[in-house]
């Protein structure tokens, strides 16, 4: 078994400090946080670079409504390797959708949170992207214990990529690496 040692930065409350992360082929868990724009775009950027590794992707998205036809036929472009998801029917982001709108999206979150324990189960891909799932948990749509169980299925060889604003310090004890994006307005 080939042993890898990486250096990560990992942000923890406000300070950067450096962590010694040792791989022994295993999958990773990657938190992508904050407030600033761009956690999707570094989430896909990491799918691309597993791609060419001759890894295979699996991105399934929340919170985000149903992909715009032209979004779909770019993400369709990388297909084989990597696949995109949405399980979301509603064009809209999720908070701004009246009650009803939500519940129905409540449903089909839950496919989407069930699509990913399957592929975490069963070694679909070599990672998978859950892009927006930290506000999944923010908003309680999934509780931080069922969280943790569908942290348990995950194969060891599985990466992991959690991506949304605010990261849960129970989401930091799972994670091996915590990156925070933040907008710098004083440029």
């Amino acid at each position: 078994t080939a042993l890898h040692l990486r250096l990560a930065s990992i942000m923890i409350t406000g300070k950067t400090q450096i962590k010694e992360v040792l791989y022994m082929d295993k999958g990773i868990v990657q938190v992508i946080c904050g407030d600033g724009v761009g956690k999707t775009s570094m989430a896909l950027g990491k799918g691309i670079g597993a791609i060419t590794k001759n890894k295979r992707v699996i991105m399934i998205q929340f919170l985000k409504g149903a992909l715009s036809p032209e979004s779909s036929e770019w993400l369709k472009r990388l297909e084989p390797d990597m696949k995109v998801f949405r399980f979301e029917k509603q064009c809209g982001y999720f908070n701004t959708l009246n009650e009803s709108q939500k519940q129905e999206e409540r449903i089909n979150i839950q496919n989407g949170i069930n699509f990913a324990k399957k592929v975490l189960t069963t070694c679909e891909c070599d990672l998978l992207i859950l892009d927006e799932f930290l506000g999944v948990l923010d908003l309680e749509l999934m509780s931080m214990e069922d969280f943790s169980n569908m942290l348990s299925l995950r194969e060891e060889n599985v990466s992991l990529i959690l991506t949304g604003k605010v990261c849960p310090p129970q989401v930091k004890e799972h994670a091996d690496v915590v990156t925070r994006i933040e907008n710098d307005t004083n440029i």
